[in-house]
């Protein structure tokens, strides 16, 4: 997996200040490091139905390969990444509320049909639907793209912080006869991108960055018992190792944090028109099926129409919330197959959201997730050769 120094992060670049010159005035410098996703640039492409229009023709002309005028559904998933990396989208698993809206309306896209098969216009149709999902998903939890290339552990490593977390994180992992080897390990399980470590749940950073640093260390002196100052000590080698495998190297991660304490669905609650114009169109999109039961799965699928609005994660998306969920749904007392008519399953998504409210307000559930990702084209890149081809 290649890792480029260049192209996306040098045309979208945030400003820091530094120290000027004469009178103690500061001017402003480049840094390009960090990028916020917000959706706003797959809302303009979709919105501009000449451009997306193209882009959609010579998609479905690629993926059409026999040329009868219809894609199967195993093709519509590279359709969507190719075109969401174009977008400054990163690999599918590095956003759970993104990939979710891709997997339902492709489902819900093929759902019914003989083959599994769609047409162009309902191509079209889909790809816009997913697009505008993951950007509204992307505009309420925006992606931040970092660009790792060892300054910033540097400048932890060369800071106040560094002494204060390395203790915190020896009184943690270090105890008596535990080997060094394995308290430099918790310790990059420990660091975060907020310190200028690349997430070490990642494989490919484990085997091309992290453990080629470890290796630079004396082996014999990593299987010994850590000492503090020990620890100390190697853990400041480790980190100068690993910030000069990311200068050769630079690796871009997507990072997001999310704490869901209820107050969104406090606000929905309490405003009544939107509630009752969101639940009036949750329960016009139940299937004849469910339509007089009250399942578990029904209610479920229910919370996940009503999830943006509620500030919520999609069910399957962030196991602590899922589990409030599922004691929400308990205490709501619903039975598969529990008939009930429009006012009763009304009450019972609304009782149940109550119930997920209360528990968050006392103990919200603060999620974060840092993944290695190739680094996608620009958007603007996407809309300049759509254009050109339109002259």
């Amino acid at each position: 997996m290649e890792r480029s120094s260049s192209g996306w992060f040098g045309w979208r670049r945030k400003k820091k200040a530094r120290g000027g010159g004469a009178g103690g005035g500061e001017e402003e410098e480049e840094d390009q490091h960090k990028v916020v996703v917000d959706g706003s640039e797959i809302r303009e492409l979709v919105e501009d139905r000449e451009v997306f229009g193209m882009l959609v023709d010579s998609k479905f002309r690629q993926l059409d390969a026999d040329g009868h005028g219809r894609l199967s559904v195993q093709e519509l998933r590279p359709a969507v990444a190719d075109i969401g990396a174009a977008l400054g989208l990163p690999a599918e698993g590095a956003s759970p509320n993104t990939d979710h809206i891709c997997s339902e309306v492709v489902s819900e896209l093929t759902h019914g049909t003989s083959q599994g098969e769609v047409s162009k216009a309902e191509f079209q149709e889909a790809l816009s639907d997913i697009l505008l999902g993951m950007a509204a998903g992307l505009k309420r939890d925006p992606l931040v793209i970092l660009r790792m290339d060892g300054e910033d552990l540097r400048d932890f490593v060369a800071s106040s912080r560094y002494e204060p977390s390395a203790a915190a994180i020896f009184s943690q992992v270090g105890s008596e006869g535990v080997p060094l080897r394995q308290c430099l390990l918790a310790a990059l399980e420990q660091l975060s991108v907020d310190h200028g470590v690349p997430p070490a749940s990642d494989a490919w950073a484990v085997e091309n960055i992290l453990e080629p640093a470890l290796q630079q260390l004396p082996a014999d002196q990593l299987e010994q018992p850590a000492s503090r100052d020990d620890f100390f000590r190697q853990l400041k080698e480790l980190l100068g190792a690993v910030a000069d495998r990311l200068q050769e190297q630079p690796v871009i991660v997507a990072h997001t944090e999310n704490t869901y304490d209820g107050s969104g669905i406090k606000r929905l609650l309490a405003n009544k028109f939107e509630l009752d114009k969101l639940l009036d169109s949750v329960w016009r999109g139940v299937t004849a099926d469910h339509k007089n039961k009250a399942s578990k799965e029904c209610l479920i699928a229910a919370l996940d129409k009503m999830a943006d609005a509620a500030s919520l994660p999609y069910y399957g998306a962030v196991k602590q919330v899922d589990a409030v969920v599922d004691d929400a749904i308990k205490l709501a007392k619903v039975g598969d197959g529990k008939t009930v008519d429009e006012a009763e399953f009304k009450k019972l998504l609304t009782d149940t959201l109550g119930a997920v409210m209360q528990q968050l307000n006392s103990n919200p559930v603060f999620v974060s997730t840092s993944t290695v990702v190739h680094e996608p084209l620009s958007g603007s890149a996407l809309f300049s050769s759509q254009q050109q081809g339109a002259k």
